[in-house]
């Protein structure tokens, strides 16, 4: 791969999710965008086989989040120091 497209592809990924974790999130994921789409370009079958996986993917990662959400539910339950209660008040906060 040529210089300038690792530098499109690092530079705008980058960019991309910083203005997206600073709340700019339209900004963020047009930049996040044009990388992964350069990138597209350059391993046309890589990204043809992870589109085929995806929905594996898809349930590996609601299996993690419904592990967390009861890792979670178990903190909140408990009546040690307080920490069920802090950890439910940050949670509503959200």
């Amino acid at each position: 791969m040529e210089n300038w497209k690792k530098a499109v592809i690092f530079g705008s990924v980058g960019a991309g999710a910083l203005l997206f974790a600073r709340g700019h999130r339209p900004a963020g994921a047009i930049l996040a965008g044009v990388g992964v789409a350069t990138l597209a370009a350059e391993y046309p079958e890589k990204f043809q086989q992870l589109w085929d996986r995806a929905p594996e993917y898809m349930d590996r990662g609601n299996e993690l989040m419904g592990a967390i959400s009861r890792i979670a539910q178990r903190l909140t339950d408990l009546p040690i120091g307080g920490v069920g209660s802090h950890f439910r008040e940050m949670m509503e906060e959200r």
